[in-house]
């Protein structure tokens, strides 16, 4: 063998050897031998920082920076640290920050059709929505409208089915709702709007003050868990379920898309992971704790009640009405509502079946 024949092929050995070790040194390089970029993000939310709905920044933060040996670290941020609670869309938008945290049905005013990323009122249970976004080209729908607002959006949390609000006075006919102020975002609170109630759209962080001073007469938020937090069951001693308009709550993480492009595949797979992460372990938490904090609520005096046949009758009729005026105006609505519809209807039958003849029987008194 000729000399530099020999010389050759021991850079070559040298080389592969070189890649193979930097490979193998504790998920710091690419694929390919090159080193990862350390990147920092800040994420803004929507929420209080008390409550287990800021989990899901918490969960996508923790879990980017394990995988990634701390080279992408993402800091969460409670609601007005960098944007107010409902600003997270504009502020993500812009580019001023690279993601944040938040419900899509906060901005139903940019488009009608982001309520479906949220919730619809008589809509899909967790798993349900679930099973629309992941496998029934829901998520491929609500990134079509985020692509107009420069955004990637992924799945990211689940609050569950909600409780129906809190309201100072006892509530048992549709009569008694004309002229109620209430706090209710998205179409629940169209809805509500078509039943005579003066809607009102406040962060959480404001709901108290406001039911306690008389600014507002009722509020939804979430659930036992997360209202207890908040105090809303000293402004307000009735507490009605179900909560129709959320039968299901996805929340979402929002990122710039020049901020994502800029991200190594490898990023960009961990941070999906673990927003899926995420997604199913806010769903965990809350059907973990909040069956005890409603006992815990009612008994301290809390009353619970269940809103009259009349009133869900025509809550249903309303929401009809207004998904239809909606569709009719806006055909990106239209699209997405026909399409959910379809879905819908297949997931009612087959959990008619499966699910809910189950739970019919084990939940006999």
């Amino acid at each position: 063998m000729k000399r530099r024949d020999i010389i050759k092929k021991a850079a070559i050995t040298t080389a592969t050897a070189a890649t193979i070790v930097s490979c193998s040194s504790g998920g710091n390089t690419t694929a390919t031998g090159a080193s990862l970029p350390t990147v920092r993000w800040k994420m803004a939310t929507s929420w209080p920082k008390s409550l287990i709905i800021y989990s899901g920044p918490e969960t996508i933060a923790k879990r980017v920076k394990e995988m990634t040996d701390g080279r992408f670290t993402i800091t969460p941020f409670p609601a007005g640290d960098l944007a107010g609670a409902t600003e997270v869309l504009d502020a993500v938008q812009t580019g001023s920050i690279q993601c944040g945290h938040t419900a899509s049905y906060f901005y139903i005013g940019k488009s009608p059709a982001l309520a479906f990323a949220t919730s619809i009122p008589f809509g899909l249970t967790p798993q349900q929505q679930n099973a629309w976004l992941y496998h029934g080209d829901g998520q491929k729908a609500i990134q079509e409208i985020y692509d107009k607002f420069n955004i990637v959006y992924f799945p990211a949390g689940n609050s569950g089915t909600q409780m129906g609000g809190w309201f100072k006075r006892e509530i048992k006919s549709v009569a008694d709702l004309k002229g109620l102020k209430m706090r209710i975002p998205g179409l629940g609170g169209k809805v509500m709007s078509r039943l005579g109630v003066n809607v009102q759209v406040l962060p959480g962080g404001e709901i108290f003050l406001a039911l306690e001073r008389g600014a507002i007469d009722a509020a939804e938020w979430i659930g036992p868990y997360d209202d207890e937090i908040l105090g809303l069951n000293k402004a307000a001693p009735f507490y009605y379920y179900p909560g129709w308009w959320e039968p299901g709550s996805t929340l979402d993480v929002l990122v710039n898309r020049g901020a994502w492009e800029k991200l190594p595949e490898e990023y960009k797979q961990i941070f999906k992971t673990a927003a899926y992460e995420a997604n199913m372990d806010m769903l965990a938490r809350y059907e973990a704790l909040n069956g005890e904090a409603l006992t815990k609520l009612t008994q301290s005096g809390t009353k619970l009640v269940a809103y009259s046949d009349e009133i869900l009758q025509a809550a249903q009729k309303a929401t009809i009405e207004e998904l239809e005026a909606s569709a009719s105006k806006d055909a990106t609505f239209k699209k997405i509502y026909e399409q959910w519809k379809g879905f819908r209807d297949k997931l009612y039958n087959w959990n008619r079946v499966n699910e809910l003849s189950f739970a019919n029987f084990v939940t006999k008194e």
